[in-house]
């Protein structure tokens, strides 16, 4: 008898199948898009997102369970960044929408400007793009310094009446190095523009290693400029797609990111952000990795993953013709070649053919790596097969191989 396609064990099936030609980023082969910590913590983590998937974070006066859930992941991150009393934040989707939010509370913030503009690095994440083509914001980009650091001189120069926001990275994404954001925040408090700085990719990990954890290089709200900071819990907090947090100095800055209407026939509507209903599986799945790692756990995963990603950026380094862009100061790496006949896209071919995931990025062209702590367990493993991968590139000289970036369009 034919099996009932309609039957919970066909689809599941049928899903299992689907999955076949993902990359096995459970195995650690993927240097992006997911964060492993642990196969403890990721069962956790799905355990808890199952619990509450279905409720819905829209209304939490009818699930105090998610508003005590939200409230003690603002705090933990709160705390992460030195905030300072008075401050307030809202969970978000991810980084996308926390850029978007921090884009759009600046243009409330400074409604009566008809042409606004944000000043940023060529480097700042690509989110602001698309919050500026949301908002009707100019996107005014300065060329970043020879070390891929923002310019802070070129970008007070570039700073007018009709400036909304500043922005730094910590880190940029691209390269992997944090932005000089204690003199932004000179340039900032001076201007009275605010600063976001976007840590999306670098807030669990860059307040327990140096020289960030000594508060010798300031990032957070140490830094008198800084209004508002931005970090994905579904990166190196290890929780599940979906968990992003902004916290902001002060209530009043957080309050130009509320939306609420009455100007329809369902009375008074309050959003916090883009989405409207949210599920309540990412705020437990946050909840749930917090509660498990704590703050002495993350510094534990923050300190093991450097130091993977310094063993990996001296082991690729060594790799003729390889090198590495610059020394990460977290736990992103960015690596291209010298030489034509190892193209970094065919490079990239080549270890996908392996069951390994790279991003290709440019300008100039250059693949990139995200480490998290899972990757300790396979890095000697991958380094064998990069070397492997060059030989073959070189021997085949294939050409430039295929283009897909970080984010696609299909």
């Amino acid at each position: 008898m034919a099996p009932d396609p309609f039957a919970p064990e066909t689809i599941i099936s049928d899903l299992q199948n689907l999955r076949g030609d993902d990359v096995d980023w459970r195995s650690g082969r993927a240097f992006s898009l997911t964060y492993l910590a642990s196969p403890e913590a990721q069962e956790l983590s799905e355990r808890a997102y199952a619990m509450f998937a279905g409720e819905n974070a829209l209304n939490v006066a009818a699930f105090p369970s998610l508003r005590r859930m939200q409230g003690d992941v603002l705090a933990f991150v709160a705390d992460l960044f030195h905030a300072p009393v008075g401050w307030a934040g809202f969970l978000t989707s991810g980084g996308t929408e926390s850029l978007l939010m921090a884009s759009y509370a600046a243009r409330r913030r400074r409604g009566d400007v008809a042409r606004p503009n944000i000043v940023l690095p060529t480097s700042a994440h690509a989110a602001f793009e698309k919050a500026c083509a949301y908002f009707g914001i100019e996107s005014r980009r300065v060329p970043v310094r020879d070390d891929w650091r923002a310019d802070v001189a070129a970008m007070a120069a570039a700073i007018d009446n009709d400036t909304i926001l500043l922005v730094g990275s910590a880190p940029q994404y691209p390269q992997g190095v944090v932005d000089p954001i204690a003199e932004l925040g000179v340039v900032a408090s001076s201007h009275d523009i605010p600063l976001h700085v976007d840590s999306c990719i670098g807030g669990m990990v860059l307040p327990f290693i140096e020289p960030f954890a000594s508060h010798e290089s300031r990032f957070d709200f140490l830094v008198d400029g800084v209004t508002s900071i931005s970090v994905d819990l579904h990166k190196y907090g290890y929780a599940a797609k979906g968990s992003g947090v902004i916290i902001y100095r002060s209530r009043e800055l957080r309050d130009h990111q509320t939306f609420v209407t009455d100007n329809w026939l369902g009375g008074l509507y309050g959003s916090s952000g883009v989405l409207g209903t949210k599920s309540g599986g990412p705020i437990a799945s946050a909840w749930a990795m917090m509660r498990h790692f704590g703050r002495e756990g993350y510094a534990d995963l923050a300190r093991r993953t450097r130091a993977t990603t310094l063993l990996l950026a001296d082991a690729i380094s060594s790799i003729d013709p390889l090198f590495v862009m610059t020394k990460p100061d977290s736990t992103l790496i960015c690596f291209g070649s010298h030489d034509d006949s190892v193209h970094t896209n065919a490079l990239a071919d080549a270890l996908r053919a392996r069951g390994w995931w790279v991003d290709r990025q440019g300008p100039p062209p250059t693949l990139h790596m995200t480490v998290s702590a899972h990757h300790e367990h396979v890095a000697d493993r991958f380094i064998e097969d990069l070397q492997s991968c060059v030989a073959g590139v070189r021997s085949d000289a294939a050409g430039p191989g295929s283009t897909v970036g970080y984010g696609t369009v299909e």
